[in-house]
């Protein structure tokens, strides 16, 4: 029996991640007709056809979601294979606090493929605030932390301090509805600790415009839900968009936003040389 590519389980893997061959094929450096011709192969190889095609999009069919899920594992066990070759195999525990702001969508399924990868590899991840982040970084409550940013200063790339990500700030509410005029508006924000609360206020404060706090939820899923039900407006990164919810149509009469950045917070001084080669691994993995 003819064994099942690894390169073209790679693609599989990637154009599912992904949603399409076009948006797959940056993540394996292949251009699309590549892709297609590999999809292609691997759809002739098993007998199946692994994806449903239209214009939004691919979707995996029941085949091939059970394929991805053999793929992931055996190009887990190849990548760790090599890694171990070349002693580069990361063990032990590592505690890990991100934002509730990063990726909210993703972030499980991101640290579930790291898992995958290192499977010695034990990630302890907290989700905490922005003041509570900074303080528990002071305390050493955790080796690698992920904060988030208003109008970072720029950092040369490659550095420690070079942000991950970079995402537009915008006002939002319930997909359709609009802040009612000549009336406060109604802000839901998570509570007092984060960074992003914070600078809401200061920013409508500062710009004179009238506000009253709605709904104070305590992490974004909860900010989420209470923005669909339409209980207020919030201003929140693109990220942490999600269905039900969209940006406000102009003129809405609220003051521009800036951009956030995404970045680690700074190594302590005489750091383990496992903690440094993590942080490496996540900002390749969650860039």
């Amino acid at each position: 029996m003819q064994p099942l590519d690894l390169e073209q389980l790679r693609t599989l893997v990637a154009v599912a991640d992904a949603g399409s061959l076009t948006a797959g094929a940056p993540l394996v450096f292949l251009s699309q007709s590549a892709v297609s011709e590999q999809m292609r192969k691997l759809e002739e190889r098993v007998g199946h056809l692994l994806f449903d095609r239209s214009k939004a999009g691919v979707t995996p069919t029941p085949a091939g979601l059970r394929l991805l899920g053999h793929a992931r594992r055996l190009l887990a066990a190849s990548d760790e294979a090599l890694r171990d070759v070349q002693g580069e195999t990361l063990e032990g525990e590592l505690r890990l606090a991100v934002t509730d702001y990063f990726r909210p969508g993703e972030l499980s399924r991101l640290l579930a493929r790291i898992g995958e990868s290192y499977p010695r590899l034990r990630l302890h991840v907290s989700v905490l605030q922005g003041s509570a982040m900074e303080a528990a970084h002071g305390r050493g409550d955790f080796d690698i932390g992920l904060a988030m940013r208003i109008q970072a200063p720029a950092a040369r790339p490659g550095s420690a301090a070079a942000p991950l990500r970079r995402e537009a700030l915008a006002w939002v509410g319930a997909d359709g509805r609009q802040p009612a005029r000549g009336e406060p508006v109604r802000l839901v924000v998570l509570p007092d600790s984060c960074t992003l609360h914070q600078f809401t206020l200061r920013l409508l404060r500062e710009r004179r415009v009238a506000f009253t706090v709605a709904h104070v939820a305590s992490g974004v899923a909860g900010l989420q839900s209470a923005l669909v039900a339409g209980l207020g407006v919030a201003c929140l990164n693109e990220s942490s968009l999600c269905a039900g919810i969209a940006r406000l149509a102009k003129p809405h009469g609220l003051p521009a936003l800036p951009r956030v950045a995404f970045q680690f917070m700074p190594a302590r001084r005489g750091e383990d040389q496992r903690v440094t080669r993590v942080r490496e691994l996540l900002a390749a993995a969650l860039a």
